[in-house]
């Protein structure tokens, strides 16, 4: 495979290239990329000072986001040097705005992983909220405070989740799974698929 070429990747995706588009087209609606990669308030795991920063938009009730999940959090746990920054772009149903805002509450008890895996472990689509709440109360969060935390910090958690979805119109996105990896774009992965974008990232990196 040839550098310069585009990545078929073993999803079937296409791994283009997001930038310097990316922020020609952030810039063009007012929003700087190092907004889109470094928000405060946007979840972020893996290693903090990784060499590749990957971004993660998804809906709840996304099932190509579910069925990806599990691979990218092994990637991401077995490169190690990963950068990992989810976005919550709830576009599907009301339903994935509720479990969006349950599990973006959550962060301010650090829960926001546990409340997020319960969320995605859920088969199917177009869940309904009651069954949301059941699945993040097994998960052991205390949901009185995530309750309680969501009203103190409503006004926070619609301001996040209006950025994510002003960021992923401006960089053209057209649906959930959406991933920036390094300089690049793509959509659905799966495990050997986030490895050879991990890798193609840092040698596009490595070659600037």
């Amino acid at each position: 495979m040839r550098r310069r070429d585009l990545i078929l990747l073993a999803a079937g995706a296409a791994l283009t290239a997001a930038a310097p588009g990316l922020s020609r087209r952030a810039a063009a609606q007012g929003i700087d990329t190092e907004a889109i990669l470094r928000d405060p308030e946007a979840p972020t795991f893996g290693n903090p000072k990784g060499d590749v920063t990957a971004v993660a938009f998804f809906d709840y009730n996304c099932p190509f986001c579910k069925k990806a999940a599990p691979d990218l959090d092994r990637a991401v746990a077995e490169d190690g040097k990963i950068r990992l920054v989810l976005k919550d772009w709830p576009i599907l149903t009301e339903a994935s705005v509720f479990g969006a805002r349950l599990a973006l509450a959550a962060a301010y008890q650090d829960r926001y992983a546990l409340v997020h895996h319960a969320l995605m472990a859920i088969p199917g689509r177009r869940i309904p909220e009651e069954t949301m709440r059941e699945a993040v109360q097994a998960s052991g969060v205390d949901l009185a405070r995530l309750q309680a935390d969501h009203d103190k910090n409503a006004d926070r958690i619609t301001a996040l989740l209006r950025r994510n979805a002003a960021q992923a119109q401006a960089i053209g996105l057209q649906g959930t799974p959406s991933y920036l990896i390094g300089p690049f774009r793509t959509s659905t992965l799966d495990y050997k698929g986030f490895k050879q974008a991990f890798a193609e990232a840092r040698r596009r990196q490595a070659a600037q």
